[in-house]
């Protein structure tokens, strides 16, 4: 399968301003770029490629004053399967995590541990452990809280969206994770693009989405709260803690956004042609 992505964003800005982009397709993904993964600017200024703690792809600029404008797209390879489900997989014990996965058992801006603790522990700590429990929370996030563009604020923290019950795919997947954590169960923010690709078109445009992974049986799976259903087409952009650290832009100075535009879509198979000989 073959799914076009891509993205125009135009913001207005008024004075030089210094700017870091997660806009990128993941090094994972790169082996399956059909086309040169780049972003492109105007005006035609610099980008200052490199790679973050979290192992993302990242760039950073310094904007000059007045219209910028960024876009690229391009082409994915993707095999069409929905994402994995293990109900078997277990959970470690928190004193058998590699240390390298520690942080991602930590409370972060968005993901209040200490706050949600005793929450988590009074709604799942009689389920099973490992796969079953982090489904179990899946579930629970789910049913309980309303998705909507007009409840989305760039300050809702997972106990923020716990308490309201109202909250757009990242906040979905703040409040999962950040009850995974609290079980003891490391968990950590996704974000890519995700189109309608085997399921009923959404009416409302395309945006990026946020999703999140559980460690279990030593690797990451994947989960969606917000969705709550394997999906296809899932193209990987970022990880990290929580939305902080894959935010699409970082401004140190005001900006303004004038236009944001994003591409998802199924690229149709090609169809044999040529004449027919009897």
């Amino acid at each position: 399968m073959l799914i076009r992505v891509g993205y125009e964003l135009v913001f207005q800005v008024p004075a030089r301003t210094p700017m870091l982009l997660v806009l990128y397709t993941h090094p994972s993904r790169a082996a399956s770029l059909r086309e040169a993964d780049q972003v492109h600017v105007e005006p035609g200024v610099p980008v200052e490629e490199f790679t973050d703690l979290f192992g993302n792809r990242c760039g950073r600029l310094v904007a000059p004053p007045g219209k910028l404008r960024l876009w690229n797209v391009t082409s994915v390879e993707d095999s069409g399967e929905p994402d994995e489900v293990r109900p078997s997989a277990q959970q470690q014990p928190v004193e058998h995590v590699p240390p390298e996965i520690l942080p991602f058992l930590l409370g972060s801006r968005y993901c209040d541990v200490d706050k949600l603790t005793d929450v988590a522990w009074s709604l799942f700590g009689q389920t099973p452990l490992g796969w079953p429990r982090v489904q179990a929370v899946c579930d629970w996030v789910h049913q309980n809280i309303q998705f909507g563009y007009q409840f989305a604020s760039p300050f809702k923290s997972a106990h923020d969206v716990y308490q309201q019950r109202t909250g757009v795919c990242r906040d979905f997947n703040h409040l999962a994770l950040t009850f995974c954590r609290c079980l003891g169960i490391p968990a950590r923010y996704a974000t890519g693009y995700l189109g309608d690709i085997g399921v009923p078109a959404s009416p409302c445009p395309m945006d990026f989405s946020g999703w999140f992974e559980a460690y279990l049986d030593g690797r990451w799976f994947t989960f969606d709260a917000r969705h709550n259903t394997p999906r296809i087409g899932r193209v990987l952009m970022a990880r990290g803690r929580d939305a902080v650290d894959v935010a699409i832009t970082t401004s140190f100075g005001p900006t303004q956004l004038e236009k944001f535009t994003v591409y998802t879509d199924q690229v149709p198979e090609p169809q044999p042609t040529g004449l027919a000989w009897r």
